[in-house]
């Protein structure tokens, strides 16, 4: 473990992604699909995941500067109506523009209720979350039935475009027409990633360091961030923190903006109600998944664009929905693995826990014995081991006992990663200190 930490961040996630790869391939000859590592696995997932990524990143800077933001669904909803004017009127670059605005614009709205006004986080965003539908319903019947569409729906729009990297793509192909076990798993997710690669998916991939680079390498990135710290001891250092509140939220709209545009211009081609379906809050998830980082995030986002990915190729090819069940062996594996880390982090069942002379001293205070102490923290160290073993076998029994999966799994499996991460990480997430605290300018 300590010749992991010493390697470099790059060659980490490396060899996390190397050893992801070789489960996929042994899950996948377990359960008999070659879906999981086909080129339109990672071409899908990369689809799929960027809106989560886009408004996920949005998440982050909102929330960096103390600012709770539920309401990026309904600026994602701003996003895909403004996207989809933009497009129609000014082509698809000025449709990601159209949508860039249309964000931010709700994230300015977000901004002055929660800063300038003092009104809860979770009531404006609840509020923006109910007033963006109803606003773009109106403007659809104010603007697309008069130009071919309806009050629900736009006329087609163009998407920007995709590219092919021809050597890599030609390369990975064979590579993978070869059926070499886990190196021709390795060519075909590689071979997706970088054929029919769409232009705007590379913009919102290059968001990640940018977005890294800003938060945690800049002096603007770091008065952002003590804004959701300390936001007091910022001011008393002359740090304007509303000026900087509102820079964040309205870059966390920005970028919800651009998701809601991604989902017009690239995966539907035209803008219908109701289409973002709850991916804004799949972002906060993702957000949460990924400890209020950049990198997380857009791990999280992969990993929960992933199913939908695998759900849509397997239910289009023949409905049979055998690699959607390969999900759940996937499941187990991970609950599995994470059961026997616990085990052995904690020293496993019936050993003696490690308590601090402080916490020792608190509970003796209490009236309680040292063994008592003792063995109620043991077990509770131990206890996320059990806990984890056994959703494993209870997740492994459903994966026996069913020959199909139901096409409503992938829809659940980022909801209960993230209760999952809640569970068993709860204590390694270091989320801001000050989030959704109220801030007052020259209170002490």
């Amino acid at each position: 473990m300590t010749a992991w930490k010493t390697l470099p961040a790059w060659a980490r996630w490396a060899g996390i992604a190397a050893i992801g790869v070789f489960v996929l391939a042994v899950v996948q000859q377990v359960s008999g699909t070659t879906l999981l590592t086909s080129p339109n696995a990672s071409g899908g997932m990369l689809r799929w995941s960027m809106p989560i990524l886009l408004a996920g990143l949005g998440g982050l800077f909102s929330e960096r500067v103390g600012v709770v933001n539920i309401g990026l669904e309904g600026m994602m909803i701003l996003g895909t109506w403004c996207g989809a004017m933009g497009a129609f009127e000014f082509g698809p670059w000025g449709g990601l523009l159209c949508g860039l605005i249309g964000g931010a614009l709700g994230g300015l709205l977000h901004a002055v209720a929660t800063v300038q006004f003092g009104v809860d986080h979770i009531i404006s965003g609840v509020a923006i979350n109910i007033l963006a539908p109803g606003l773009a319903r109106f403007l659809s019947d104010r603007f697309f039935p008069q130009r071919g569409g309806s009050i629900s729906q736009s006329p087609p729009v163009d998407g920007i475009g995709d590219f092919t990297v021809p050597v890599l793509s030609d390369a990975f192909a064979a590579v993978d027409d070869l059926d070499l076990f886990f190196i021709s798993d390795v060519a075909g997710l590689l071979e997706g990633a970088v054929t029919d690669l769409r232009w705007f998916t590379l913009l919102g991939l290059l968001m990640v360091p940018f977005s890294a680079w800003l938060l945690f390498k800049t002096r603007i990135g770091l008065r952002m961030r003590i804004c959701g710290e300390n936001p007091k001891a910022g001011e008393s250092l002359g740090v304007s923190i509303y000026g900087h509140k509102y820079l964040g939220v309205i870059i966390s709209g920005a970028f919800a903006g651009l998701a809601g545009a991604f989902i017009v211009i690239e995966l539907t081609g035209l803008y219908r109600g109701g289409q973002t379906n709850g991916r804004g809050f799949i972002a906060l998830a993702a957000l949460i998944f990924g400890n209020w980082r950049a990198g997380g995030v857009m791990a999280g986002a992969m990993l929960f664009g992933y199913p939908f990915a695998i759900s849509l190729s397997d239910f289009d090819a023949s409905g049979s929905g055998i690699a959607t069940r390969a999900l759940l062996l996937l499941v187990v594996v991970g609950l599995t693995a994470f059961a026997v880390y616990a085990y052995r982090r904690d020293g496993g069942l019936g050993a003696p826990a490690s308590v601090t002379d402080a916490e020792l001293s608190a509970d003796l205070e209490r009236g309680l014995t040292e063994s008592y102490v003792r063995s109620v923290q043991g077990f509770a160290r131990w206890g996320n081991s059990a806990l984890a073993g056994g959703l494993a076998i209870i997740i492994l029994a459903w994966y026996l006992l069913t020959e199909r999966a139901a096409d409503w799994v992938p829809n659940t499996m980022p909801y209960a990663l993230v209760l999952i991460v809640l569970v068993f990480a709860s204590q390694s997430l270091k989320m801001p200190a000050a989030i959704g605290q109220p801030f007052r300018k020259g209170e002490t």
